[in-house]
């Protein structure tokens, strides 16, 4: 009897055991699975270890709940991977209009020195474009027998006003003669100086008429220049213009006056901001294309015409729209994805 009783105990234990097992080994496997992930596309889920298809770095281990319960990843998976969640929600958007846009020269600010006669360039003291230069400085000295001829012209006829005083026509003979040096270049003083001394002079120098960058340089030492010849051009860029391209759907956003914001390549993070100054009124031919222009200060001469930029200026956005931030959206070949 004995030997029977303990039978049975030792069934019902084995039994009991063996049920609590049982039901430990089945909660284990229907709470949790393993799978492996990349720390960086966790969109990335392999059965076995392996590399990532897309960054080729080592999958990890991370355990997943059940269907309901999403994806687990531990603290420094997280911080690896940069992840963050965030409520999406709703979101009234004031969007911007991005233009290209290109630096040029304000032509307003741009000095052409032309040759007020013929003559022969002795010196030329500026031989370099790209060089500042200031109001009044000297760039280049010319010989010019036509200047001699203006200089005995004056002589003489002052000389004639200085013996005839009484005779108005001598008076308006030399106005005339000193009127005539005034053109090609002589100043007052240098028109006193002459009728004083009686000393003339074939040459004359000639002076910056404004302070800027020197862009072109159309003469050499010992050259023979024509009278209206192009010799100097200079540019002040204390301004610049920025210039744009506006198709036709764009027209309604921009407006003269309207406030915009200007960033240069290389210098993103100063922008610049300033207003719509012009809107060309006609497409540009077969284009379809408005230019839009703007003025932007460069005191500090960090900007060149010609460098890339790029125009931003707001227009009314939709309402109420659903809103998530860029860097949640993951590109991929097959599309866009996004977790939540």
């Amino acid at each position: 009897m004995k030997t029977l009783k303990f039978i049975l105990f030792l069934i019902l234990t084995v039994g009991f055991a063996s049920c609590k097992n049982e039901h430990k080994k089945e909660k284990t496997t229907t709470r949790f699975s393993l799978h492996y992930t990349c720390p960086m596309h966790p969109q990335i889920m392999e059965d076995k270890p392996g590399s990532c298809p897309i960054c080729n770095m080592d999958l990890v281990p991370v355990k997943t709940q059940d269907k309901d319960a999403g994806l687990t990843l531990s603290d420094t998976q997280i911080q690896l991977g940069n992840i963050r969640t965030i409520e999406i929600g709703t979101q009234n958007f004031s969007d911007s209009k991005l233009l290209n846009a290109v630096l040029v020269t304000n032509p307003e600010n741009t000095q052409v020195i032309s040759s007020k006669f013929a003559g022969r360039v002795d010196q030329l003291y500026e031989q370099e474009t790209g060089v500042k230069v200031n109001k009044g400085q000297a760039l280049f000295l010319i010989y010019s027998e036509e200047l001699l001829s203006l200089q005995k012209d004056y002589l003489l006829n002052d000389k004639q006003s200085e013996a005839f005083p009484n005779e108005p026509i001598y008076q308006k003979l030399v106005k005339a003669a000193a009127q005539k040096l005034s053109l090609y270049g002589y100043s007052k003083q240098q028109i006193a100086r002459l009728g004083k001394s009686g000393n003339m002079n074939p040459h004359i120098t000639v002076y910056a008429p404004g302070s800027g960058l020197i862009t072109e340089i159309n003469l050499t030492e010992g050259q023979y220049i024509m009278e209206g010849s192009p010799l100097f051009k200079i540019e002040n860029l204390n301004q610049l213009w920025v210039e744009a391209d506006l198709y036709p759907s764009e027209i309604k956003d921009a407006q003269l006056g309207k406030k915009i914001k200007v960033s240069v390549n290389g210098f993103e993070n100063e922008p610049i901001e300033s207003r719509i100054s012009f809107i060309d009124p006609q497409f540009n031919g077969n284009s379809q294309i408005l230019k839009v222009r703007a003025v932007i200060s460069n005191s500090k001469q960090q900007f060149q015409p010609g460098m890339q930029a790029s125009i931003s200026f707001p227009y009314q956005g939709n309402e109420g729209v659903i809103s998530l931030p860029n860097d949640a959206v993951m590109r991929e070949e097959s599309g866009d994805i996004v977790w939540v």
